[in-house]
C-alpha cells in the first residue's frame, strides 16, 4: 500500500475552509446582486421624484441594498441548522417561502421604511417611517425581489442549483458529450437496517443520512444525480472534479461529516451509518429528457461501471474503491493510501477494469 500522510486535523480544517467559502460565496453573490439591484432603483427614483442626484439616490439605494441583502443572505449561507429551521424547512414549499418572507420582511421595513440610506447619506431631512411617498413603492419592490430570491433558492434546493440552471438556460437541449466523475455511495448493511427499524423509521434514517451528506458534496462542488433507496450518486465534469481532486476527498469528506453525527444517530435510531463508494470516470452522453417534468439524465457505460464497482467494494472487502480512469484524470493527492488491487471482471463487462482501494492515511 502507498501512503501519502496528513493529519486529520489538516483535513477537517481544509474541509471546513471549503465549506465556509461555499457559504461566503453564496452570501456575497446575493449582495452584490441586492447593491446593483438597489443602486439602479435608487437612480431611476432619484430621477422619478426629482428630489435627489441620480447618483445619490443609487448611493442611498447600494445602501440599503447591502443591508437587507447581508442579513438575509447570512441568514440563508450562514445559519445553523436548528430545530425551528429544520421544521421550518419540512413544511411545505409555499408555507416555508411565506414564513421566510414574512421574516425578512420586518428587516425590509426597519430598512427601506426607516430610510436608513438616507440617514446615513445625509440629503434631506429623515421622515417617519413610511412617510415618504416612495417607501411603499420601495417597501412593495423589496418584498418582491426577496419573496422571489427565497422562491428561487428554494426550488433549487429541491432540483439542485445547476440542474436548474442548466434547464433555464437550456444547455442540454440538445445531447452532448462529456467528460464525467460518478461517486456512488450507499449505506453498509442498509438491509437489515430497514428490517429493524421498520419503513417508516428507516425513511427518517435515510432521510438524515442524506441531509448530512449534503455539506460535503456541495463543499467538494459535486451534484447530486439521483437518490436511489439507500444510494447516492454524485457526478462532476471532468474540469470541477479534477480541482483538488474534489471528486476522490468528497467521499472522505462525507464519512467524517457522518462520523461528526454520530451521536445524534445513535441517539434517534441506535445505529450510526457507515457509508461504501465508488468512484468512476469517462466519457457520457448529457441531455434533458421529459415533457410536464424534466429533467437532465447521463448515459453510458461510465455509469453501469461506476454501479458495478460500487457492488464490488463488498466482494473486494474495501470501503471506497477508485478506478484507473479516474485516478488518471485526478491530480497527486496527499493524505491518500491506495491499494493496487488489480483487474477486476465486472459483472455485464467484458474487460476487466483496473481497481484501487483507497483509503485516507
Amino acid at each position: 500500500m502507498v501512503s501519502l500522510m496528513r493529519g486529520d486535523e489538516s483535513r477537517t480544517g481544509s474541509a471546513m475552509r471549503a465549506g465556509t467559502r461555499r457559504r461566503l460565496g453564496l452570501w456575497a453573490r446575493i449582495v452584490v446582486a441586492s447593491m446593483t439591484i438597489g443602486a439602479v432603483y435608487g437612480a431611476l427614483a432619484a430621477i422619478a421624484t426629482g428630489g435627489a442626484s441620480p447618483l445619490v439616490g443609487a448611493l442611498v439605494g447600494l445602501i440599503q441594498g447591502a443591508v437587507v441583502s447581508s442579513v438575509v443572505g447570512g441568514v440563508e449561507a450562514f445559519a445553523q441548522p436548528t430545530w425551528p429551521l429544520r421544521v421550518l424547512e419540512r413544511a411545505p414549499f409555499l408555507v416555508t417561502v411565506a414564513v421566510k418572507a414574512l421574516i425578512y420582511g420586518s428587516v425590509i421595513v426597519l430598512v427601506v421604511g426607516g430610510e436608513l440610506g438616507v440617514r446615513l447619506v445625509g440629503v434631506r431631512p429623515v421622515q417617519g417611517l413610511l412617510d415618504s411617498p416612495l417607501a411603499p413603492l420601495s417597501i412593495a419592490m423589496s418584498f418582491a425581489l426577496t419573496f422571489a430570491f427565497i422562491f428561487l433558492l428554494q426550488v433549487s434546493r429541491i432540483v439542485g442549483g445547476r440542474t436548474l440552471r442548466d434547464v433555464v438556460l437550456g444547455r442540454y437541449h440538445r445531447p452532448r458529450v462529456e467528460d464525467r466523475f460518478f461517486l456512488f455511495v450507499d449505506i453498509a448493511g442498509s438491509t437489515s437496517i430497514a428490517e429493524r427499524l421498520g419503513p417508516d423509521a428507516v425513511h427518517r434514517f435515510l432521510g438524515h443520512v442524506f441531509r448530512v451528506a449534503s455539506a460535503p458534496i456541495d463543499d467538494h462542488r459535486g451534484e447530486v444525480y439521483q437518490y436511489v433507496g439507500d444510494e447516492i450518486v454524485v457526478t462532476w465534469t471532468a474540469d470541477e472534479g479534477r480541482r483538488g481532486a474534489a471528486a476522490l476527498r468528497c467521499f472522505f469528506a462525507m464519512e467524517r461529516a457522518l462520523a461528526g453525527a454520530a451521536r445524534d444517530f445513535q441517539r434517534d435510531f441506535r445505529h450510526v451509518p457507515v457509508v461504501r463508494g465508488a468512484l468512476h470516470a469517462g466519457r457520457v452522453v448529457s441531455g434533458e429528457v421529459g415533457g410536464t417534468r424534466r429533467a437532465i439524465v447521463f448515459h453510458g457505460d461510465v455509469m453501469n461501471t461506476a454501479a458495478r464497482l460500487e457492488q464490488a467494494s463488498r466482494e473486494l472487502n474495501r470501503r471506497f474503491v477508485v478506478s484507473a480512469d479516474a485516478l488518471e484524470r485526478l491530480p497527486p493527492v496527499d493524505g491518500l493510501g491506495l491499494e493496487d488491487l488489480g483487474p477486476q471482471r465486472l459483472r455485464g463487462r467484458d474487460a476487466p477494469v483496473r481497481v484501487f482501494g483507497a483509503a485516507a492515511a
